[in-house]
């Protein structure tokens, strides 16, 4: 499965740190407050600033929506973040899902926001985009 594989795509914000470590397959879980839709297969990363690009994509493996506590315990080793973070990034939910990251791929030249999203502005959290033709732009 691929950037064209057939299920719905989103762009998400991302914090730059884990942006690169997504991309550089340190990071295998990303941690969010909703769980994606189940048909999302394709999650679009947005670096947020200073970067403010899309850096690439990756393809979406499992979705595990838990207490914050019990994702901590399960991806606490490939989520590339501190529990202090962590908790304050929990620290009002009940649950919480870890997104399954699959395969990144990482654009040959970062893209603006504006070639997924018409408005042109990044998503607070993730926002459903068409079937983008950035995968051009992908290393190999």
């Amino acid at each position: 499965m691929g950037a064209s594989a057939v299920g719905r795509h989103v762009v998400m914000s991302v914090h730059p740190q884990f942006a690169e470590a997504i991309m550089d397959g340190r990071k295998k879980v990303e941690f969010r407050k909703r769980r994606l839709a189940d048909d999302v297969t394709v999650v679009w990363v947005y670096a947020t600033a200073p970067v403010r690009r899309v850096i690439g994509y990756f393809e979406v493996g499992t979705i595990h929506t838990a207490k914050p506590i019990d994702l901590w315990r399960k991806f606490a080793d490939v989520g590339c973040i501190d529990r202090a973070a962590f908790d304050r990034y929990y620290a009002d939910s009940h649950t919480g899902a870890g997104i399954g990251i699959r395969k990144a791929v990482r654009l040959r030249s970062p893209a603006h926001i504006a070639d997924l999203l018409p408005s042109g502005v990044p998503p607070q959290s993730y926002a459903y985009v068409g079937t983008p033709t950035l995968r051009k732009r992908t290393v190999n």
